[in-house]
Protein backbone atom coordinates (compact mmCIF):
# COMPACT_ATOMS: atom_id res chain seq x y z
CA UNK A 1 0.00 0.00 0.00
CA UNK A 2 2.93 2.43 0.99
CA UNK A 3 4.66 1.90 -2.39
CA UNK A 4 1.49 1.74 -4.29
CA UNK A 5 0.31 5.64 -2.74
CA UNK A 6 3.90 6.94 -2.58
CA UNK A 7 3.26 6.97 1.04
CA UNK A 8 5.43 7.08 3.49
CA UNK A 9 5.48 5.99 7.23
CA UNK A 10 7.30 5.28 10.62
CA UNK A 11 6.41 4.09 14.04
CA UNK A 12 7.03 6.18 17.29
CA UNK A 13 6.30 3.66 20.42
CA UNK A 14 4.21 5.37 23.43
CA UNK A 15 6.85 5.02 26.39
CA UNK A 16 7.37 1.43 27.80
CA UNK A 17 8.04 1.59 31.28
CA UNK A 18 4.51 -0.05 31.69
CA UNK A 19 5.85 -2.80 28.70
CA UNK A 20 7.26 -4.98 31.81
CA UNK A 21 10.17 -5.53 29.40
CA UNK A 22 8.66 -6.17 26.47
CA UNK A 23 9.12 -3.25 24.77
CA UNK A 24 12.99 -3.75 24.24
CA UNK A 25 13.93 -7.23 23.88
CA UNK A 26 17.46 -8.53 23.67
CA UNK A 27 16.76 -12.46 23.33
CA UNK A 28 12.65 -13.78 23.88
CA UNK A 29 10.22 -11.38 22.50
CA UNK A 30 6.76 -10.70 23.66
CA UNK A 31 5.10 -14.01 21.87
CA UNK A 32 7.82 -16.26 22.13
CA UNK A 33 10.16 -16.05 19.21
CA UNK A 34 13.52 -14.99 19.26
CA UNK A 35 15.17 -11.56 18.57
CA UNK A 36 16.84 -11.93 15.37
CA UNK A 37 18.29 -10.29 12.12
CA UNK A 38 14.83 -9.75 10.77
CA UNK A 39 13.51 -8.22 14.14
CA UNK A 40 16.23 -5.91 14.48
CA UNK A 41 16.73 -4.45 11.20
CA UNK A 42 12.80 -4.12 10.83
CA UNK A 43 13.04 -2.17 14.26
CA UNK A 44 15.85 -0.17 13.04
CA UNK A 45 13.87 0.54 9.90
CA UNK A 46 10.74 1.81 11.13
CA UNK A 47 11.18 3.24 14.86
CA UNK A 48 13.69 6.12 14.56
CA UNK A 49 12.03 8.21 17.49
CA UNK A 50 10.66 6.81 20.85
CA UNK A 51 8.52 8.42 23.38
CA UNK A 52 10.72 9.27 26.46
CA UNK A 53 8.47 10.88 28.56
CA UNK A 54 3.94 11.02 28.80
CA UNK A 55 1.67 11.58 31.55
CA UNK A 56 1.61 7.38 32.62
CA UNK A 57 5.22 8.36 33.92
CA UNK A 58 8.84 9.31 32.50
CA UNK A 59 10.80 6.43 30.55
CA UNK A 60 14.47 7.80 30.77
CA UNK A 61 16.27 5.79 33.38
CA UNK A 62 15.02 3.77 36.37
CA UNK A 63 17.32 4.16 39.79
CA UNK A 64 17.37 0.26 39.58
CA UNK A 65 19.08 0.28 36.64
CA UNK A 66 20.81 3.52 37.54
CA UNK A 67 22.46 4.04 41.00
CA UNK A 68 24.82 6.34 40.51
CA UNK A 69 22.66 8.98 38.65
CA UNK A 70 20.72 10.66 41.28
CA UNK A 71 18.24 12.11 38.93
CA UNK A 72 17.08 9.02 37.73
CA UNK A 73 14.17 8.47 39.66
CA UNK A 74 11.95 11.24 38.20
CA UNK A 75 7.93 10.50 37.67
CA UNK A 76 8.47 7.01 38.44
CA UNK A 77 6.18 4.43 37.46
CA UNK A 78 7.09 0.48 38.08
CA UNK A 79 4.77 -1.19 39.92
CA UNK A 80 3.79 -3.70 36.81
CA UNK A 81 1.75 -3.11 33.46
CA UNK A 82 -0.82 -0.37 32.31
CA UNK A 83 -4.02 -2.32 34.02
CA UNK A 84 -2.01 -4.01 36.55
CA UNK A 85 -2.98 -7.70 35.68
CA UNK A 86 0.77 -8.40 35.87
CA UNK A 87 3.26 -7.40 38.72
CA UNK A 88 6.42 -5.49 37.94
CA UNK A 89 9.93 -7.67 38.78
CA UNK A 90 12.83 -6.57 39.12
CA UNK A 91 13.95 -8.28 35.85
CA UNK A 92 11.88 -6.51 33.69
CA UNK A 93 13.12 -3.14 33.96
CA UNK A 94 15.56 -3.83 31.38
CA UNK A 95 13.56 -3.66 28.58
CA UNK A 96 11.25 -0.90 29.66
CA UNK A 97 13.65 2.23 29.94
CA UNK A 98 15.28 4.02 26.82
CA UNK A 99 18.73 4.47 28.44
CA UNK A 100 19.02 0.88 29.26
CA UNK A 101 18.17 -0.12 25.56
CA UNK A 102 20.43 1.94 23.88
CA UNK A 103 23.17 0.67 25.85
CA UNK A 104 21.72 -2.99 24.92
CA UNK A 105 21.61 -1.59 21.30
CA UNK A 106 25.55 -1.64 20.87
CA UNK A 107 25.15 -5.52 22.20
CA UNK A 108 22.78 -6.60 19.31
CA UNK A 109 24.72 -4.36 16.67
CA UNK A 110 27.66 -6.72 17.79
CA UNK A 111 25.28 -9.90 17.43
CA UNK A 112 23.22 -9.33 14.38
CA UNK A 113 24.89 -6.29 12.69
CA UNK A 114 22.53 -3.71 13.03
CA UNK A 115 21.94 -1.57 15.94
CA UNK A 116 17.49 -1.70 16.22
CA UNK A 117 17.51 0.84 19.55
CA UNK A 118 19.21 3.79 17.80
CA UNK A 119 16.07 5.97 18.61
CA UNK A 120 15.72 9.69 19.00
CA UNK A 121 13.43 11.46 21.88
CA UNK A 122 10.19 12.86 21.75
CA UNK A 123 7.64 13.41 24.35
CA UNK A 124 3.61 13.32 24.24
CA UNK A 125 0.66 13.53 26.58
CA UNK A 126 -1.34 10.42 25.85
CA UNK A 127 -4.25 12.01 26.72
CA UNK A 128 -7.52 11.89 25.95
CA UNK A 129 -9.01 15.31 26.31
CA UNK A 130 -8.33 17.13 22.87
CA UNK A 131 -6.02 19.83 24.55
CA UNK A 132 -2.38 20.19 24.26
CA UNK A 133 -1.11 21.25 27.65
CA UNK A 134 1.46 19.70 29.56
CA UNK A 135 1.91 22.75 32.41
CA UNK A 136 1.50 22.18 36.16
CA UNK A 137 -0.11 25.35 36.54
CA UNK A 138 -2.63 23.90 33.67
CA UNK A 139 -3.07 20.06 34.01
CA UNK A 140 -6.19 18.77 32.66
CA UNK A 141 -5.29 15.11 32.92
CA UNK A 142 -5.44 12.20 30.76
CA UNK A 143 -9.15 11.84 30.24
CA UNK A 144 -12.69 12.54 31.57
CA UNK A 145 -12.21 11.04 34.63
CA UNK A 146 -9.24 12.79 35.26
CA UNK A 147 -10.35 16.32 35.06
CA UNK A 148 -9.91 19.27 37.47
CA UNK A 149 -12.27 18.56 40.37
CA UNK A 150 -11.12 18.43 44.38
CA UNK A 151 -11.29 14.69 44.65
CA UNK A 152 -9.22 13.49 41.09
CA UNK A 153 -5.86 13.42 43.15
CA UNK A 154 -7.61 10.59 45.57
CA UNK A 155 -9.01 8.62 42.82
CA UNK A 156 -6.59 5.94 41.88
CA UNK A 157 -6.07 5.85 37.80
CA UNK A 158 -5.72 1.82 38.34
CA UNK A 159 -5.99 -0.48 41.15
CA UNK A 160 -5.62 -4.34 41.22
CA UNK A 161 -4.15 -6.82 43.59
CA UNK A 162 -0.72 -6.58 41.98
CA UNK A 163 -0.50 -2.88 42.46
CA UNK A 164 -1.90 0.32 42.33
CA UNK A 165 -1.40 3.52 40.34
CA UNK A 166 -2.97 6.72 42.59
CA UNK A 167 -4.65 9.55 40.88
CA UNK A 168 -1.66 12.09 42.00
CA UNK A 169 0.93 9.84 40.18
CA UNK A 170 -0.25 11.04 36.79
CA UNK A 171 2.19 13.35 35.39
CA UNK A 172 1.91 16.56 33.22
CA UNK A 173 4.34 15.66 30.39
CA UNK A 174 5.34 16.69 27.90
CA UNK A 175 6.51 17.84 24.47
CA UNK A 176 8.38 17.28 21.43
CA UNK A 177 10.41 20.03 20.15
CA UNK A 178 11.84 19.35 16.08
CA UNK A 179 14.89 21.19 14.53
CA UNK A 180 13.25 21.54 11.18
CA UNK A 181 14.75 23.98 8.11
CA UNK A 182 10.88 25.29 7.83
CA UNK A 183 7.70 24.61 9.55
CA UNK A 184 6.12 21.97 6.68
CA UNK A 185 4.84 18.57 7.08
CA UNK A 186 7.74 17.66 4.85
CA UNK A 187 10.46 19.41 6.51
CA UNK A 188 9.13 18.08 10.13
CA UNK A 189 8.94 14.58 8.88
CA UNK A 190 12.58 14.89 7.58
CA UNK A 191 13.63 16.35 11.04
CA UNK A 192 12.08 13.54 13.02
CA UNK A 193 13.35 10.78 10.83
CA UNK A 194 17.09 11.75 11.01
CA UNK A 195 16.41 12.31 14.73
CA UNK A 196 16.77 15.86 14.90
CA UNK A 197 14.36 16.18 18.21
CA UNK A 198 14.61 16.54 21.79
CA UNK A 199 11.86 16.10 24.26
CA UNK A 200 10.53 18.18 27.70
CA UNK A 201 8.29 16.67 29.96
CA UNK A 202 6.74 20.23 29.66
CA UNK A 203 8.71 23.08 29.66
CA UNK A 204 9.09 24.89 26.52
CA UNK A 205 12.88 25.32 27.07
CA UNK A 206 15.34 25.53 23.75
CA UNK A 207 18.42 23.43 23.63
CA UNK A 208 20.65 22.73 20.94
CA UNK A 209 23.59 19.72 21.03
CA UNK A 210 26.22 19.24 18.59
CA UNK A 211 29.01 16.91 18.23
CA UNK A 212 32.32 17.12 16.96
CA UNK A 213 35.99 16.98 16.71
CA UNK A 214 36.90 20.67 17.35
CA UNK A 215 34.35 22.85 18.80
CA UNK A 216 35.63 26.02 20.95
CA UNK A 217 34.31 28.65 23.80
CA UNK A 218 34.33 30.88 20.23
CA UNK A 219 32.03 29.05 18.71
CA UNK A 220 29.28 28.73 21.55
CA UNK A 221 29.62 33.02 22.48
CA UNK A 222 29.31 33.25 18.57
CA UNK A 223 25.78 34.34 19.37
CA UNK A 224 25.24 32.13 16.26
CA UNK A 225 26.30 29.13 17.62
CA UNK A 226 23.84 26.77 15.61
CA UNK A 227 25.53 28.20 12.14
CA UNK A 228 29.15 26.76 13.51
CA UNK A 229 27.36 23.34 14.94
CA UNK A 230 25.97 22.54 11.57
CA UNK A 231 29.49 23.64 10.43
CA UNK A 232 32.14 21.07 12.24
CA UNK A 233 29.79 18.89 13.50
CA UNK A 234 26.65 16.50 13.56
CA UNK A 235 23.76 17.84 15.62
CA UNK A 236 21.27 15.66 18.37
CA UNK A 237 20.48 12.11 16.52
CA UNK A 238 23.33 11.99 14.26
CA UNK A 239 26.44 10.07 13.87
CA UNK A 240 29.51 11.72 14.66
CA UNK A 241 32.57 9.86 12.28
CA UNK A 242 36.11 9.02 13.88
CA UNK A 243 38.56 11.89 13.87
CA UNK A 244 42.34 12.03 13.81
CA UNK A 245 42.78 12.23 17.30
CA UNK A 246 41.83 13.50 20.77
CA UNK A 247 38.19 12.88 22.23
CA UNK A 248 35.24 14.37 20.49
CA UNK A 249 34.20 18.12 21.77
CA UNK A 250 30.38 18.45 22.41
CA UNK A 251 28.78 21.91 22.27
CA UNK A 252 25.46 22.40 24.32
CA UNK A 253 23.16 25.50 25.50
CA UNK A 254 19.85 26.09 26.94
CA UNK A 255 17.80 28.37 27.00
CA UNK A 256 14.79 28.69 29.88
CA UNK A 257 10.96 28.98 28.90
CA UNK A 258 10.17 32.61 28.50
CA UNK A 259 7.65 31.92 31.01
CA UNK A 260 9.07 29.43 33.19
CA UNK A 261 11.56 27.99 35.96
CA UNK A 262 15.18 28.90 35.70
CA UNK A 263 18.22 26.19 34.88
CA UNK A 264 19.39 24.15 37.47
CA UNK A 265 21.65 22.31 35.30
CA UNK A 266 23.05 20.83 32.49
CA UNK A 267 24.39 17.00 32.23
CA UNK A 268 25.84 14.76 29.34
CA UNK A 269 24.53 10.95 29.15
CA UNK A 270 27.44 8.52 27.82
CA UNK A 271 26.69 4.92 27.45
CA UNK A 272 29.56 2.69 25.82
CA UNK A 273 30.24 -0.91 25.26
CA UNK A 274 34.02 -2.00 26.00
CA UNK A 275 35.58 -4.50 24.12
CA UNK A 276 34.71 -7.68 25.59
CA UNK A 277 31.24 -7.02 25.75
CA UNK A 278 30.01 -5.30 28.87
CA UNK A 279 27.78 -2.27 28.75
CA UNK A 280 28.44 0.88 31.00
CA UNK A 281 26.75 4.22 31.59
CA UNK A 282 28.31 7.52 33.05
CA UNK A 283 26.49 11.17 34.19
CA UNK A 284 28.53 14.18 33.67
CA UNK A 285 27.46 17.52 35.23
CA UNK A 286 28.98 19.79 32.48
CA UNK A 287 27.22 23.87 32.92
CA UNK A 288 25.37 24.25 35.99
CA UNK A 289 23.99 27.63 37.33
CA UNK A 290 25.81 29.70 40.12
CA UNK A 291 29.24 29.58 41.96
CA UNK A 292 28.84 25.76 43.08
CA UNK A 293 31.50 23.50 42.99
CA UNK A 294 31.53 19.45 42.73
CA UNK A 295 32.16 18.00 46.32
CA UNK A 296 35.00 15.62 47.37
CA UNK A 297 32.71 12.62 45.71
CA UNK A 298 32.39 14.19 42.37
CA UNK A 299 28.47 15.40 42.76
CA UNK A 300 27.02 19.26 42.13
CA UNK A 301 25.59 20.63 45.54
CA UNK A 302 21.40 21.04 44.74
CA UNK A 303 20.89 24.84 43.26
CA UNK A 304 17.84 24.91 46.17
CA UNK A 305 14.38 25.22 46.10
CA UNK A 306 12.15 28.27 46.75
CA UNK A 307 8.86 26.22 46.30
CA UNK A 308 6.02 27.50 48.79
CA UNK A 309 3.51 24.71 49.10
CA UNK A 310 1.55 26.68 51.23
CA UNK A 311 0.30 29.00 48.52
CA UNK A 312 1.45 27.05 44.99
CA UNK A 313 4.06 29.65 44.34
CA UNK A 314 7.93 29.40 43.44
CA UNK A 315 10.73 32.34 42.81
CA UNK A 316 13.52 32.24 40.11
CA UNK A 317 16.19 33.86 42.62
CA UNK A 318 18.00 30.95 41.82
CA UNK A 319 19.05 29.40 38.85
CA UNK A 320 19.88 30.24 35.39
CA UNK A 321 17.97 31.93 32.22
CA UNK A 322 20.80 30.39 30.18
CA UNK A 323 23.39 27.78 30.28
CA UNK A 324 25.91 26.28 27.78
CA UNK A 325 29.45 25.26 27.24
CA UNK A 326 31.66 23.34 24.99
CA UNK A 327 32.80 19.70 27.14
CA UNK A 328 35.23 16.84 25.96
CA UNK A 329 34.62 13.22 26.89
CA UNK A 330 37.49 12.89 29.71
CA UNK A 331 36.99 9.33 29.22
CA UNK A 332 36.99 8.70 25.51
CA UNK A 333 37.95 5.72 23.93
CA UNK A 334 38.71 5.88 20.35
CA UNK A 335 37.81 1.52 20.07
CA UNK A 336 34.57 1.86 21.78
CA UNK A 337 31.46 2.31 20.44
CA UNK A 338 29.12 5.10 22.67
CA UNK A 339 26.30 7.28 22.59
CA UNK A 340 25.68 10.73 24.34
CA UNK A 341 22.67 13.14 25.29
CA UNK A 342 22.05 15.96 26.59
CA UNK A 343 19.95 16.44 29.86
CA UNK A 344 18.72 19.48 30.93
CA UNK A 345 17.44 20.33 34.71
CA UNK A 346 15.25 23.18 35.39
CA UNK A 347 15.34 24.45 39.45
CA UNK A 348 12.64 22.43 41.77
CA UNK A 349 8.66 23.71 40.62
CA UNK A 350 5.60 22.46 42.16
CA UNK A 351 3.81 19.60 40.79
CA UNK A 352 0.30 19.79 39.61
CA UNK A 353 -1.38 18.36 42.26
CA UNK A 354 0.34 21.63 44.46
CA UNK A 355 -1.83 24.02 42.18
CA UNK A 356 -5.30 21.94 42.58
CA UNK A 357 -4.70 21.67 46.38
CA UNK A 358 -4.35 25.41 46.48
CA UNK A 359 -7.40 25.92 43.91
CA UNK A 360 -10.09 23.42 45.66
CA UNK A 361 -8.47 24.05 49.40
CA UNK A 362 -8.15 20.23 49.45
CA UNK A 363 -5.45 18.25 51.20
CA UNK A 364 -2.62 16.57 49.25
CA UNK A 365 -2.39 12.84 49.77
CA UNK A 366 -0.11 11.46 51.93
CA UNK A 367 2.61 10.27 49.73
CA UNK A 368 2.29 12.54 46.96
CA UNK A 369 5.19 14.44 45.41
CA UNK A 370 5.15 17.82 45.63
CA UNK A 371 7.63 19.15 43.92
CA UNK A 372 10.03 18.02 40.90
CA UNK A 373 12.87 19.15 38.46
CA UNK A 374 11.77 19.31 35.15
CA UNK A 375 14.18 18.52 32.27
CA UNK A 376 14.23 18.17 28.68
CA UNK A 377 16.10 15.29 26.78
CA UNK A 378 18.34 15.47 24.06
CA UNK A 379 18.22 12.47 20.96
CA UNK A 380 21.72 10.92 21.70
CA UNK A 381 24.60 11.71 19.34
CA UNK A 382 26.50 8.53 18.51
CA UNK A 383 30.05 7.25 18.09
CA UNK A 384 31.12 4.03 16.19
CA UNK A 385 34.78 3.34 16.24
CA UNK A 386 36.60 2.67 12.63
CA UNK A 387 36.13 -1.11 12.10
Amino acid sequence: MKKKRGGKAFALAHNGNLSNGRMFPTAERFDGSMVDVRYVERRARWEPLYEITQIKGDGEAHPGLSPEDEFADYETWDAGNLDLSEGKTPEMLKGDYAREALKNGFALKAEFGTNPYKFGFSGATDSHTSLSTADEDNYFGKATNAEPSPKRMEHPFTKTENGTFEGYQLVASGYTAVWAMENTRASLWDAMVRRETYATTGPRMIVRFFGGWDYTDDDLNSRQPAFRGYEKGVPMGGDLRPGDGGAPSFMIYALRDPIGANLDRIQIVKGWRDGDGSLHEKVYDVAWSGDREPGSDGKLPAVGNTVDIENANWLNTIGASELGTVWADPDFNADQAAFYYARVLEIPTPRWVVYDAFRFGVEIPEGAEKTGQERAYTSPIWYTPRS
